[in-house]
């Protein structure tokens, strides 16, 4: 997949998919899947590190992350997120973690929230650097939103929303990802906009979908917001299996003589 192929998806109405991974060995296997485009999102400071949210990521961790993605999967699309504050300090300090984190193998960025960092964005991308926009349930600013909870009920939240993505289209972004908004305000966002936008827990009426690779796998099994569907109950499956490989030590069965030289 190319920067211009998700605007083309989007005139051919075909969906994006998207999944976010961290490491060298899961990128290995999603080099061997359908899936279009891949997210090395600061989540990675949570599910990777233990970290209790996201705002613990740095330019130096996620450029980490992005490398060892790269060498897994190549061929694929890979967006990386600029952690946080990172696009909060000035332009110098800004250009230098969009700097590492292209040579580390993005092919572009994504940045969270659009007030105040519009003059960025539009930098950013004028310096040849595709731009992802991301708007809703922004993680890095959960603080100030109160929790991990659904925002744009509110009319003048929607409203302001709504107005924000026009803003990030207008300032270059080639794509957008909306997180955790009504179904509504999804789909009224995406049939605005010329770019495509990516959803996660937006509703069915997005360009595209994106879900955290662990989630998916259902390798946290506690972890089932309403919007997340398990494609796999991986968490049991792989405890099996440990358990299995135990007994098969504690017992004596591995390794048999066809395993030894």
């Amino acid at each position: 997949m190319k920067i211009q192929t998700f605007r083309q998806r989007k005139v051919a109405r075909e969906k994006i998919s998207m999944v976010t991974c961290y490491d060298f060995w899961s990128a290995q296997i999603l080099a061997d899947s359908s899936v279009d485009t891949l997210l090395v999102g600061d989540s990675l400071a949570m599910v990777m590190h233990g970290f209790p949210s996201t705002v613990h990521a740095t330019v130096e961790m996620m450029a980490t992350h992005i490398a060892a993605v790269k060498r897994g999967a190549p061929n694929k699309f890979i967006v990386g997120d600029m952690p946080f504050l990172a696009a909060r300090k000035d332009l110098g300090q800004a250009m230098d973690a969009v700097t590492a984190l292209m040579q580390a193998g993005s092919n572009a960025i994504k940045i969270e929230g659009a007030a105040g960092q519009l003059p960025l964005l539009a930098h950013i991308v004028e310096s040849g650097v595709p731009v992802m926009g991301h708007l809703g349930l922004t993680p890095q600013s959960v603080e100030s939103l109160g929790g991990h909870k659904v925002q744009g009920r509110l009319d003048a939240d929607a409203q302001r929303i709504f107005n924000d993505a026009l803003a990030l289209q207008d300032a270059g972004c080639f794509s957008l990802v909306l997180e955790c908004i009504p179904q509504a305000l999804g789909e009224r966002i995406t049939l605005a906009l010329d770019i495509p936008t990516i959803g996660i827990g937006a509703g069915p009426n997005t360009d595209g979908q994106v879900l955290v690779l662990q989630d998916l796998l259902g390798m946290q099994k506690a972890f089932k917001p309403k919007f997340l569907r398990h494609y796999m109950q991986g968490h049991e499956l792989l405890s099996n299996a440990l358990n299995h490989y135990h007994s098969d030590v504690v017992e004596g069965h591995f390794p048999s003589c066809q395993e030894v030289y």
